[in-house]
């Protein structure tokens, strides 16, 4: 359970450094196919090509660590 929590923990870390720094490298969030809505009354913006972007990584990450 311990090695479970360290390995969860690192990967937070990493995460956290691609979000902080990775940005100029992938623009997450900005991803050509993301929805953004403008209205007269509010926006709606779904970053759909960005969350399945981000599946693929953390599903590659996870298929490596089993």
């Amino acid at each position: 359970m311990g090695r479970l929590m360290i390995t969860i923990g690192i990967l937070f870390v990493v995460i956290g450094l691609f979000v902080e720094f990775g940005s100029h490298f992938l623009p997450l969030g900005h991803l050509p196919g993301d929805i953004s809505l403008t209205g007269k009354h509010g926006s709606f913006y779904f970053p759909i090509v960005s969350c399945i972007v981000v599946s693929i990584v953390l599903n590659l990450i996870l298929r490596l660590f089993h």
